[in-house]
């Protein structure tokens, strides 16, 4: 018997549970309650899609990461307002201040910055477009969506400059701490980077990289303070000579470069490497390695007078008096450069010119004034001479002055007495006219 008593109480279990089924069933389905939070409203809206418009400012989207909530601060305001029983148009229903910033410069003319400031702090939080997380690489656009359930329509409009600005905690007095430490940082990190990617040029790089590197290099480099100090010290243990201190008066009043009065021959009588110092040759490769590299030496980069003698560049077989001749005329194309610059009819064609910084700090000294932005008449005097000395150099101490002249941008007749005043005299052969150096050297 007590077997058989599970078998009869699942038997009773069935029974019952079928016998509830069958109730139910029968039982009249009455409506479920309405509850308003289960259910979905549905609206049927028109959507509206704008696009950016140049004449319109754009909504702007921002957040604090740092937990400040502005609609809590301004009902925390509100309460004390209401306490201290304030009322009328001194209440103060919004208490943060919001400003943005627009750059006036032409290119940069996109760039914003959004600054909030809390009343009763010297805490404001500021956020930009363009630094921080607004620089990092933009994937996907971003939209404001105002819905109107009166109208049903839901407007779509653009954020500016498709960024949510990241609004940090910035102590007043410290903003301009924080943008030249940021600045720092930015120059030194820049800096840094430019010397890797030098370094990884002049091992991987290829031919032409390398090249270019070193250009940029050359024009960079500048005068080393060490050897300006060793070379003071060996000009105060040089010895002058009282008959050549005698005739540097001619020289000041003439303006004109380092010359000997006895040479017998016209290179001596203007040497030229008092006129180019010896370490001014390294940076005057350039008319050089463009012919070494088969490329064209173009009118609008070079003077008149280097352009209708590169010809002779060719013919020279000596690879030295190769260097030799086009050193001079990159010189003499610096010179005439320079004198452009601080020019006011014509410093737009000297522009573009890049002159290395060490002969541009020679020309500067030799030159110029200190505090002057335009040259005086004397110092382009003495710089034309340089010029009219190089040419000679350049055509053999028998030139035709004409070029040279209009690269001056002076007339034939007015640059005679230039001539003069070195010495030189002129002669025409053949219906065309030519300046000659005799030597030895007699000034009028």
């Amino acid at each position: 018997m007590e077997e058989q008593e599970p078998s009869s109480s699942k038997s009773r279990t069935k029974k019952s549970n079928k016998r509830n089924r069958e109730e139910k069933l029968e039982e009249p389905v009455e409506p479920e309650s309405q509850n308003p939070v289960a259910e979905k409203e549905s609206l049927r809206v028109k959507i509206q899609l704008f696009q950016d418009q140049p004449n319109k400012v754009p909504p702007m989207v921002a957040y604090f990461p740092s937990g400040y909530n502005p609609c809590k601060t301004n009902l925390q305001t509100q309460d004390e307002e209401e306490c201290r029983g304030e009322e009328g148009p001194n209440k103060q229903s919004n208490p943060q201040r919001v400003k943005v910033f627009r750059n006036t410069a032409e290119k940069k003319n996109n760039r914003l910055q959004v600054v909030v400031s809390p009343s009763g702090s010297n805490v404001d939080f500021v956020g930009t477009n363009y630094s921080g997380e607004a620089a990092a690489a933009q994937v996907c656009r971003y939209s404001l969506g105002v819905l109107d359930k009166e109208t049903g329509s839901l407007k779509i409009v653009p954020i500016a400059s498709n960024k949510i600005f990241r609004l940090e905690p910035r102590v007043r007095n410290s903003e301009t701490a924080n943008q030249d430490a940021s600045n720092s940082v930015k120059s030194e990190l820049t800096s840094e980077k430019k010397d890797k990617l030098g370094e990884l040029t002049a091992l991987y790089g290829t031919k032409k990289d390398r090249k270019k590197r070193k250009e940029i290099i050359n024009l960079n480099k500048e005068v080393d303070p060490e050897s300006q100090k060793s070379l003071d010290k060996k000009i105060e243990q040089v010895t002058f000579d009282k008959e050549a201190l005698a005739n540097t008066t001619a020289l000041i009043t003439r303006n004109i470069p380092p010359h000997d009065l006895s040479a017998t021959t016209p290179p001596e009588a203007y040497p030229l490497d008092k006129i180019i110092l010896k370490g001014d040759w390294d940076f005057l490769g350039d008319i050089y390695d463009l012919l070494q590299a088969g490329a064209e030496v173009e009118s609008n980069d070079y003077l008149r007078f280097v352009c209708n003698r590169i010809h002779k560049l060719d013919a020279i077989e000596d690879e030295k008096e190769r260097r030799k001749l086009s050193g001079i005329f990159s010189f003499i194309t610096h010179l005439v450069k320079f004198k452009d610059m601080f020019s006011m009819d014509h410093a737009a064609s000297a522009k573009k010119h890049k002159i290395p910084s060490i002969i541009s700090q020679r020309f500067s000294t030799m030159f110029t004034d200190p505090g002057c932005k335009i040259l005086s008449d004397d110092k382009i005097y003495h710089l034309i001479s340089y010029v009219l000395v190089l040419s000679l150099h350049a055509d053999g101490f028998k030139t035709d002055p004409s070029d040279i002249a209009k690269d001056l941008r002076i007339s034939v007749v007015s640059l005679r007495p230039h001539f003069w005043n070195l010495g030189c005299k002129f002669s025409r052969e053949n219906n065309a006219l030519y300046v000659i150096l005799p030597v030895p050297l007699k000034f009028p």
